[in-house]
């Protein structure tokens, strides 16, 4: 029986992967800093708690693994600093130092992000382009990548990198974590009733994709490993959604949800620290990755904000009945 490990299995997008790995007759560990109810499933599931900071901690979390499926992400998120290197890097660089030995390499598949090209030179991004990371984050992304590469090219592991777009939806794991994106973002502030502010004239576009097949992703890209290794795949829903109409979007379905009239959008000046890399439209061509691994998203825009904001406002109710 297979075992595949999950590290991050808490997190946003882990706690995905994980429902959508529980599912099957193999083993499954959930690594995650604290303990958390493992979602349902044909999975043999063991929940583990640990530091992967510490490397003796990450070498028993790993051991035994035919895949391991890294998804860490430090603090602070996209926006993480300098110390935030050694979750973001470090722990990926003493991964592939550990897992080496005799035997087939193991199978590593990470979670990259779209934006380590830095501005987009072009729309739609296929994965062709060339890397110039603007942020302190997209520059982690990358050198935790190549780190990957390199590792995989001497054989070491079998490496995959799946470069994640803007991702949204709802948590789908009790006691993982839910989203902080800007989608989420937005749907709280409808339900404080509060306005909702984009900046410039809401024209800018993302490529949204929503958690459950972003999910899929990775299990498309476990069951497809031999032309993907050693490569970066970009995943996106290839739609470019304005920002402006997804607020609106937000705000439809936070009022269909609670009764109340929508919010009101507003445009204003994006503030002097914004980078440039969240002023540019990004739209994302995912036919290599489709091509090979069969995946396709399967949750629309609008499926998917209502879902999301049906969970935020079940609950916020929740926690007012408690």
């Amino acid at each position: 029986m297979q075992t595949i490990t999950v590290l991050g299995a808490s997190g946003f997008v882990g706690s995905a992967v994980t429902r959508a790995l529980a599912r099957r007759p193999i083993r499954l560990r959930a690594v995650a800093r604290r303990r958390f109810t493992p979602p349902p499933g044909r999975a043999e599931i063991t929940v583990v708690a640990a530091d992967l900071t510490d490397r003796a901690a990450l070498a028993d979390a790993v051991a035994g693994s035919d895949a391991v499926v890294y998804l860490l992400l430090a603090d602070g998120g996209w926006r993480a600093a300098e110390g935030a290197e050694r979750v973001n890097v470090g722990v990926l660089r003493d991964l592939v130092e550990l897992v080496g030995g005799d035997g087939e390499p193991p199978l590593v598949v990470f979670a990259g992000s779209t934006t380590q090209v830095g501005v987009p030179p072009r729309e739609p991004l296929d994965g062709s382009e060339p890397d110039h990371p603007a942020t302190p984050y997209d520059v982690q992304k990358l050198a935790a990548e190549e780190v990957l590469k390199k590792a995989t090219a001497e054989g070491v592991v079998r490496g995959i990198s799946l470069r994640l777009p803007t991702i949204f939806g709802e948590n789908t794991v009790e006691g993982g974590n839910h989203d902080r994106g800007v989608v989420s973002a937005m749907a709280r502030r409808a339900l404080e009733g509060q306005a909702l502010t984009v900046w410039g004239d809401g024209t800018v576009r993302r490529d949204l994709l929503h958690v459950e097949d972003v999910a899929a992703a990775f299990t498309a890209a476990l069951d497809h490993p031999d032309s993907l290794v050693g490569g970066h795949w970009l995943l996106g829903a290839g739609r470019g959604d304005q920002l402006g109409e997804v607020f609106r979007l937000v705000a439809r379905e936070m009022a269909a949800q609670t009764g109340e009239d929508p919010v009101e959008v507003t445009c204003v000046e994006p503030p002097a620290h914004a980078p440039e890399t969240d002023l540019r439209s990004i739209t994302i061509d995912s036919t290599s990755f489709r091509a090979i691994t069969g995946w396709r998203p399967e949750i629309s825009l609008s499926d998917g904000v209502r879902r999301t904001v049906a969970a935020l406002t079940s609950s916020v109710q929740g926690r007012v009945r408690t």
